[in-house]
């Protein structure tokens, strides 16, 4: 029997055709994504689902989808599609990348005149019949510098066409070699230093617990006075409060933004001021761009589903059928480890290294060590997947070295993960047990013996007496539950780890109280 898919968002009537021409059943409800409950009621009758971002793929979604085996998006973002719940459930989740790059990129760099010419208003005005010529007085663009945030696939072409309209670009990016940067024509610089120097600031990375509101209050304070900031990559990467009240104080001159910390915006800090302008999140909305992403999840789609082929998977490696069900939860332990090392690194990243030992290494690792340098690189780069994630890391410079041991006493299994970082290495060690859960069992040669969960809080401290009754308690003022704690030390008086998993995401506030706790050295909010 063909395999079945439903198309459940308005995609391009030729990716329909793909799916006909590939011998695949294809049901189009472009209508179906925005109505949840009849979504929920047939999905049980597909293998695969195509969408854009109006359908919700939620856990009771995914209950129902006894056949889904492939979830296609077309476009990068996945917010959309629980992807925990779809990998425990064995669903592939793919999306397309590269394919809506230059239309986003195009429409940040159309951002970029519209706010130094104040173009919207003043076409208003005109059209209204007042005809305030005086009124509006733009910036060139020639010489200015513009300072970009991110400079990943969508930056480094708006840096392009930033050169080509003779502007001076620098970029704010961990994860950009030297090397790469010469061979776009950027000046790789530190974010201090792009905040002070920068006339222009446009921003290209995801929104990940190091990315929120990287331009924060205090980051505001440091820009240039009159500087111009362009958001079409995710909202919440600018704190939209702290914004406003420069636009107000004269201190930033201007304001263009496509996407907004909840969408859709009906309302905003940003809505109404003079010098902002805004669009309702089309930095994919091109008909070039829209035909890209279709056709692309169509063939993907189809390729794994008539020969078992991943391309750009979110949550799973390219592996065959056969070594699917011995490596699934090895792919699990890897991402989660490099993702725990991912987060707590903030220097630039030259290397890393996974060693393999006992029975694991004798599987094939390729998948694993694609799993671990994602999980590592993650978050900060939006466009990574299990697929691409080795290339990435080499096109950015990043050494990623295997290694193959044998069985480390009483473990059947280890996976160590090292992060060569600029400032210092890092490392923790994991396996997997017989209930086929990661476990982390070293962190910074210390033992541990700890499940992973969505919301986890990490700290150092030196070994003293009274670290876990204030812990506690600071969190129980706090209404956060402690769902398990795990502590470890080198010896008694040394240094000590507590890796704990909590009910919540704790607040910047309790966050910075148990900072203060005596004697901790770091406290580090994590997600997985």
């Amino acid at each position: 029997m063909a395999p079945r898919v439903l198309i459940s968002d308005a995609l391009s009537p030729a990716a329909v055709q793909i799916f006909k021409d590939r011998g695949i059943d294809v049901d189009f409800q472009p209508s179906l994504g925005k109505d949840k409950d009849k979504l929920a009621a047939i999905i049980g009758d597909y293998d695969g689902l195509a969408i854009r971002s109006a359908t919700k793929v939620t856990p009771a979604i995914l209950g129902n989808a006894k056949k889904l085996k492939v979830i296609g998006r077309a476009g990068i973002g996945v917010d959309n599609v629980d992807i925990p719940a779809a990998t425990a459930k064995g669903t592939i989740v793919m999306n397309t990348p590269f394919g809506n790059s230059i239309t986003t990129a195009e429409h940040a760099v159309a951002m970029m005149f519209a706010i130094a010419r104040q173009i919207p208003d003043a076409d208003r005005t005109t059209q209204a019949g007042q005809w305030e010529k005086n009124k509006y007085m733009g910036v060139e663009l020639t010489s200015k510098t513009l300072g970009i945030i991110g400079c990943g696939n969508i930056g480094s072409i708006v840096a392009d066409r930033a050169l080509g309209l003779k502007m001076k670009v620098i970029a704010f990016d961990p994860y950009l070699s030297p090397e790469r940067a010469i061979d776009i024509g950027v000046e790789k610089v530190e974010l201090d230093d792009l905040l002070r120097r920068a006339d222009f600031i446009t921003l290209h990375v995801p929104m990940t617990a190091q990315t929120r509101n990287v331009l924060s209050r205090e980051a505001l304070a440091k820009t240039k006075k009159g500087v111009r900031i362009i958001n079409c990559a995710r909202g919440g990467l600018v704190d939209e409060v702290a914004l406003r009240e420069a636009l107000e104080s004269g201190h930033v001159g201007g304001a263009a933004f496509d996407v907004f910390s909840e969408e859709p915006a009906t309302s905003n800090p940003l809505f109404g001021h003079p010098n902002v302008i805004c669009t309702p999140h089309l930095g994919a909305a091109t008909t070039e761009a829209q035909e890209n992403v279709a056709l692309q999840v169509a063939e993907q789609m189809s390729d794994y589903l008539l020969a078992g082929a991943i391309t750009n998977a979110v949550n799973f490696p390219s592996i065959s059928a056969e070594e699917a069900p011995k490596l699934r939860p090895f792919v699990a332990l890897a991402e989660k480890l490099g993702s725990f090392l991912g987060q707590l690194t903030e220097a630039p990243i030259k290397g890393i290294r996974i060693e393999y030992e006992g029975a694991v290494a004798e599987l094939n690792v390729r998948p694993l060590t694609a799993a671990a340098v994602t999980g590592v690189l993650r978050p900060f780069l939006s466009d990574i997947n299990m697929v691409n994630a080795v290339g990435i890391a080499k096109d950015k410079g990043i050494t990623v070295d295997e290694v193959k041991r044998e069985a480390p006493g009483n473990l059947e299994s280890r996976i160590m993960i090292t992060v060569e970082a600029e400032d210092m290495p890092r490392h923790a060690a994991g396996t997997v047990l017989a209930d086929g859960k990661p476990r982390i069992v070293e962190i910074r040669s210390i033992a541990m013996d700890a499940e992973f969960a969505p919301n986890m809080l990490y700290i150092r401290n030196d070994d003293k007496p009274g670290f876990i009754g204030q812990f506690g308690m600071l969190l129980g003022n706090a209404g956060v539950n402690i769902a398990t704690f795990n502590l470890g030390r080198d010896k008694p008086g040394g240094d000590a780890i507590c890796f704990a998993a909590v009910d919540e995401r704790v607040s910047d506030e309790l966050l910075d109280a148990i900072h203060k706790i005596p004697h901790v050295k770091r406290a580090r909010r994590l997600a997985f």
